[in-house]
């Protein structure tokens, strides 16, 4: 089910409000592009300073603006289960595919528990799950034997989007599990070697500005066509590495912003990026053959 590149949208500010009139822009742009589908509301979606109304009504909308023609995958994380429980139910209520829920963050559960917060929030909806495991942000790690344990317990536990960096976990992760659960890249800087392993596709910053490059790596990798695959891939590689010059989605939204799709505003605690490194982001996308 889980397949292709999926974007893990951008959610555009102006004036310290939500701009759907940007956010419909960028959908339609998703679309054109030829993605799998949409993330919107996870962490490249400021999801941590959006209000619950907000959240909400974000994910409501782009399940309304898409209409069927790609996938939606709705972030509904919280390091509170009971948080987490209700953003998963709100999401299947609007009519999303799919929910994304990331570890628990802050207060640091066990294995155990980890497993419980995941069953608990598969459990209470009929839609399926991707885990997201993504230990520099949450400060824990979803081992590949408790996630086996978990998918055992929840059957619409269906992929996760792997975010580790650790290439062994991963083969770990494919090697217990199996095609019962589908893998998704969480950093577009390893995609090639991640489809190399079993990985199913990407979760990507990137493919915002450029989809349809991103659908091209997969598409070609998966029409085994491995040379011509590698090599959009390294001619992506340093525009990959450029969207981590400051916290995501820093350079992201400021790229967005010089594209015309939307503001540069971010949401304290974040700032918007500094000219100098904007500059240098820019550049990289110059060498590719894109101006904005």
């Amino acid at each position: 089910m889980f397949h292709g590149v999926y974007t893990a949208l951008i959610t555009p500010f102006k004036n310290g409000s939500v701009d759907y009139g940007a956010f419909d822009k960028i959908l339609e742009y998703q679309i054109k592009g030829g993605v799998t589908g949409v993330v919107p509301m996870g962490t490249t979606g400021e999801s941590p300073t959006v209000s619950y109304e907000e959240h909400v009504a974000i994910v409501r909308h782009a399940v309304k603006s898409v209409a069927g023609r790609v996938k939606v995958i709705a972030g509904a994380g919280s390091n509170s289960t009971k948080e987490a429980v209700f953003l998963a139910k709100m999401a299947e209520e609007a009519g999303a595919d799919a929910v994304l829920t990331v570890n628990p963050y802050y207060n640091k559960p066990t294995q155990r528990g980890l497993i419980a917060h995941f069953a608990e929030i598969a459990n209470s909806i009929k839609i399926p799950v991707v885990l997201y495991n993504i230990p520099s942000r949450t400060g824990v790690n979803f081992l590949p034997e408790s996630t086996k344990e978990l998918i055992d317990k929840a059957p619409n536990v269906l992929a996760m989007k792997e975010a580790t960096g650790d290439i062994i976990q991963m083969m770990r992760l494919r090697e217990l599990c199996g095609d019962s659960l589908a893998m998704l890249s969480g950093d577009d800087n390893i995609l090639l070697p991640f489809l190399a392993i079993g990985g199913k596709g990407i979760i990507s910053v990137l493919s915002n500005i450029l989809p349809s490059q991103l659908v091209s790596v997969v598409e070609k990798w998966n029409a085994g066509n491995v040379n011509a695959a590698r090599d959009e891939f390294y001619r992506l590689l340093p525009l990959c590495r450029a969207m981590f010059v400051e916290t995501n989605p820093i350079p992201i939204k400021a790229v967005m912003a010089k594209a015309g799709f939307c503001s540069p505003e971010v949401r304290l605690p974040l700032q918007e990026l500094p000219g100098d490194r904007l500059d240098a982001v820019l550049q990289e996308f110059k060498k590719f053959g894109v101006t904005f």
